[in-house]
């Protein structure tokens, strides 16, 4: 029996409930259900919770066959139609606090049992209503901003992936160009290198014009200081000697002489200063080429030090691509392990379907020769009563055994869904393994 929090309700509180959700039930199917009826009024209730039903169910039901590549499709859509509502059921009977719903509730059903499991299932039905449809609603929007999050992320993923081949283009077009400029580079390091040696030179040869320059300039001012302490001296003493015109003649030819001969060494001087003067301007004009090298050679290494940059960012973004590679690859092996195992538990699973249908064709074969016997039974009654008690003891023991088969097939079916749902968890561990890999974020079920 069923054991739960929930209230049972009265059959016109049943009536009442479903008819508020359009469902319309007479008290006489309530007091006499049949398994078209409770299975109807039990997927109705699901419906109000979940929506799902057998519509909603019919194209994940039929994609499911189709990738089986089994032969007789329909006589399998039924069953496993109905092993996917009675483990819905389960599961919303379990929500309820009915722990002991089987597929007896279903396929046997009795009155009791019926409303006990729908005041059970409306109290459930209310209760969401009530409080959980705003977490519902909450909930939606939340994966409905997820999904879109994650819409966003697979845009800018994408766009992030197209940038990488514009610059990986752009790298290969531009490499070119960089050995180019790798060897103007060394063309005009080689010629900085040598101007600077000229320069070096050059600056030596200045120097020592410079040294020339200023001796001789100081020689010039110390013979002009003699100059004029002789002049000084020559006045002096033709102040005190008597003058002679022979002596001061001949004084006079070898002062002008003196006074050519320093005209002559004084010109010589200015030509060499002049020299030393032009040369000194050709340095300057040499050191200011040599500065405008450095400075392109200065610009040519910051572009040489960007482009290293971008070349190391190349490189470490292909490795990126490189290691994301690799571990699709492995995700894409082991999703093909799994696809191997899914299918070979479909294989298992459509061997365990058609065991039961088996089965449930040799008990249902069982029940109509039964009934047959039964009949006639019924009709030789009047005849002997001891043969009427022997046909209700065989009666009574082909009920036990059909039970018996019914609980032995139900045990197999909850072992086969364990079995299902196993998968299925391993499933879900690798698409969360898989977004862990990608970076992304699984929203489930």
């Amino acid at each position: 029996m069923a054991k739960g929090i929930f209230p049972q309700m009265t059959i016109p509180d049943i009536i009442n409930a479903l008819a508020g959700w359009g469902i319309s039930v007479s008290p006489e199917q309530l007091k006499m259900p049949t398994p078209d009826f409770v299975e109807g009024v039990y997927c109705a209730c699901l419906q109000q919770v979940t929506d799902l039903n057998h519509d909603s169910l019919r194209d994940p039901v039929q994609n499911s066959l189709n990738a089986s590549q089994v032969e007789d499709k329909d006589l399998y859509s039924s069953a496993l139609t109905n092993n996917i509502i009675l483990y819905h059921l389960t599961r919303f009977a379990k929500a309820s606090r009915v722990e002991d719903f089987s597929a007896k509730d279903l396929f046997s059903p009795e009155r009791d049992r019926t409303i006990v499991l729908l005041s059970a299932f409306i109290n459930f039905v209310k209760f969401t209503e009530q409080y959980c449809d705003p977490f519902l609603k909450d909930l939606r929007e939340r994966s409905d901003a997820l999904i879109m999050r994650r819409d966003d992320v697979a845009d800018q993923l994408n766009e992030i992936r197209q940038n990488f081949d514009e610059l990986k283009d752009r790298s290969a077009r531009d490499k070119p160009v960089c050995d180019q400029l790798n060897g103007e580079n060394v063309k005009l390091t080689g010629i900085m290198f040598a101007a600077k040696d000229a320069q070096e030179k050059a600056v030596q040869d200045v120097e020592q014009y410079r040294s020339d320059r200023s001796s001789l300039v100081h020689r010039r001012e110390t013979l002009n200081a003699e100059i004029k302490s002789v002049e000084e001296a020559i006045s002096r003493t033709r102040a005190r000697i008597v003058q002679s015109p022979e002596r001061i003649k001949k004084t006079i030819s070898i002062m002008s002489t003196t006074a050519m001969e320093d005209k002559k060494t004084v010109a010589m001087h200015e030509s060499k200063a002049r020299d030393l003067q032009a040369k000194i301007n050709a340095l300057l004009n040499i050191e200011k080429d040599v500065r405008g090298c450095i400075e392109q050679i200065q610009t040519i290494e910051r572009e040489v030090e960007s482009l290293d940059k971008s070349q190391k960012a190349l490189t470490q973004l292909r490795d990126l691509l490189n290691t994301k590679a690799i571990d699709r690859t492995e995700l894409r092996l082991r999703q093909e392990r799994l696809n191997e195992q899914l299918a070979h538990a479909k294989i298992k699973l459509e061997k365990s379907q058609q065991h039961a249908a088996e089965r449930k064709t040799s008990s249902q074969n069982t029940l109509v020769r039964l009934q047959q016997e039964y009949d006639e039974m019924v009709v030789q009654r009047r005849q002997n009563d001891k043969e009427i008690e022997d046909v209700r003891e065989e009666a009574n023991q082909v009920e036990v055994q059909m039970n018996d088969h019914l609980k032995m097939s139900e045990i197999e079916l909850n072992e086969l869904l364990a079995e299902y749902w196993k998968l299925r968890h391993e499933t879900d561990v690798y698409m969360e393994t898989l977004a862990n890999k990608l970076h992304l974020r699984v929203i489930s079920e």
